[in-house]
């Protein structure tokens, strides 16, 4: 019984059944997404492009993201579901990434309390529109791989993030 030779490529390689996309290749789809009465993200396109630069900046690349804008109550009962956490946030990340799949492409969902934001907003004598981007932000950096659960991490997420808010040009 003849044996069929395997299939190679141009380059003389084993041809691999499954092929995944290269990061290059991917498109970015970033959404928002708000059932907020009075809410909507302005500037949405540059706010995409400053997302794009801060993915960059971690030699990563947007998938899929998506950013839904929320009311505490309702972060808070997925915070109760999901990490079951009894407490206010102002966000939540699900990495949805494959880094076998696709590396250095991150792909998630970004929860955020608009009520937190405005909260913290005066809190730290900032404007609505800077820590909403700070949190978002955030969101991003965790999913580029940093973490903020010791006090170097924090620290090192809080620089992160006010670098982020320094590559806005709008």
């Amino acid at each position: 019984m003849n044996k069929r030779p395997e299939k190679k490529n141009p380059i003389g390689k084993r041809a691999s059944k499954k092929r995944s996309a290269r990061p290059s290749s991917i498109k970015s789809h970033i959404r928002f997404h708000s059932d907020l009465a009075g809410f909507s993200l302005s500037n949405s396109v540059a706010v995409k492009k400053w997302l794009q630069s801060v993915a960059v900046k971690y030699k990563r690349k947007i998938g899929t993201l998506n950013f839904c804008f929320v009311s505490d109550d309702q972060l808070l009962a997925m915070n109760k579901h999901y990490l079951r956490h009894d407490t206010f946030t102002d966000i939540i990340t699900f990495d949805y990434s494959s880094d076998e799949q696709l590396p250095g492409v991150v792909s998630g969902e970004i929860f955020i309390s608009m009520d937190r934001v405005k909260e913290n907003a005066g809190k730290f004598k900032v404007t609505f529109k800077d820590e909403l981007h700070r949190v978002m932000a955030h969101g991003l950096l965790h999913l580029c791989g940093l973490h903020d659960k010791s006090a170097s991490e924090s620290k090192r997420m809080r620089s992160a993030e006010e670098n982020a808010l320094d590559l806005r040009h709008f």
